[in-house]
């Protein structure tokens, strides 16, 4: 089923990581009629507000991308504001989307929804077999919750809300803050300061031995248009490479794309997180989809527009 290349798509959350791929690759495909609006325009923390815009515009599609994110450390560090306005955006523009008789959305959750210790690699079906990982269980929670939500929609409703679970994401429009971004991001800025201070060492948090996989953010875009124009309906779909890295593997390959020379020390008094988190990709493999960026190619492009646009 093709979307009508004059469907009306509103894309939470555009000028994000995810989002403004979302935006850069819809275009690319020949939609043309994309909604956006910054937060100063549309506050998705005021109910009212986003229940007034969605019955207004009645956008045909809705991407719900934004949400409040970041690494190990704000996550744990400010629980409440990761629970409280996650479950407020994504309640608003589920519910609203509903009031408004959307009934094609895709929710975007998180690789962490899944249990701190489970089989690997992560099966969607792992979801609520066991604990969360206790640095980002609010945010998993939250995220959990948004899952269910599109689920009683369908059951309910007929409507078709779909959830795609990313793997850990990297690309353009990143967040390079030290302390509260991802690892690659932060990794980047790290190296490139280091390398422009002249060190000889470079300080990674924790052991460097957690795996993770990573995901360049406009291949997700990709996939996430594909299971649009599919029309798959309703479920949960993992998206990922299927192919994981050390943190020290990560760091390393990133040394060499920016030119640092140093050497890596890792401080073990800082937490590892989860330690393995690889996602089973065979239910989006089966519809004809597969990542397309390499790792060093990835890593090359954001390091681009890091560079480009520096974090102030």
């Amino acid at each position: 089923m093709a979307i009508d290349k004059n469907a009306k798509i509103y894309v939470a959350g555009h000028l994000g990581l995810v989002g403004s791929a979302m935006v850069r690759r819809l275009q690319a495909a020949g939609y043309h009629r994309l909604l956006t609006r910054t937060r100063q325009e549309l506050d998705l923390l005021d109910q009212r507000a986003v229940y007034d815009f969605l019955e207004h515009e009645k956008p045909d599609y809705l991407f719900i991308l934004a949400a409040k994110v970041g690494g190990i450390q704000a996550n744990n560090t400010y629980r409440a504001d990761f629970i409280h306005q996650n479950l407020a955006i994504q309640n608003h523009l589920i519910h609203g989307a509903f009031r408004a008789g959307i009934l094609d959305l895709c929710f975007f959750g998180s690789s962490c929804i899944y249990p701190r210790e489970c089989p690997q690699p992560i099966r969607e079906e792992y979801l609520l077999t066991g604990p969360l990982e206790k640095t980002n269980e609010p945010y998993a929670v939250a995220k959990i919750a948004g899952i269910k939500m599109c689920e009683g929609y369908n059951d309910q409703y007929g409507a078709r809300y779909l959830c795609v679970m990313p793997t850990n994401l990297y690309g353009p429009s990143d967040h390079y803050d030290l302390a509260n971004s991802h690892v690659l991001p932060a990794l980047i800025r790290k190296i490139h300061e280091a390398k422009a201070r002249g060190d000889e060492e470079l300080v990674v948090w924790g052991s460097g031995r957690p795996r993770r996989e990573l995901l360049y953010s406009d291949d997700l875009a990709d996939a996430c248009i594909r299971l649009m124009e599919l029309g798959v309906g309703s479920g949960i779909y993992n998206i990922g490479t299927g192919q994981d890295h050390t943190i020290r593997e990560l760091a390393e390959t990133a040394m060499e794309v920016i030119g640092f020379p140093g050497r890596i020390a890792f401080d073990t008094s800082k937490p590892d997180g989860t330690m393995v988190k690889r996602l089973d990709v065979a239910r989006i493999t089966a519809l004809g989809w597969r990542a397309a960026t390499p790792l060093r190619e990835g890593i090359a492009r954001t390091y681009a527009d890091f560079l480009a646009h520096p974090p102030s």
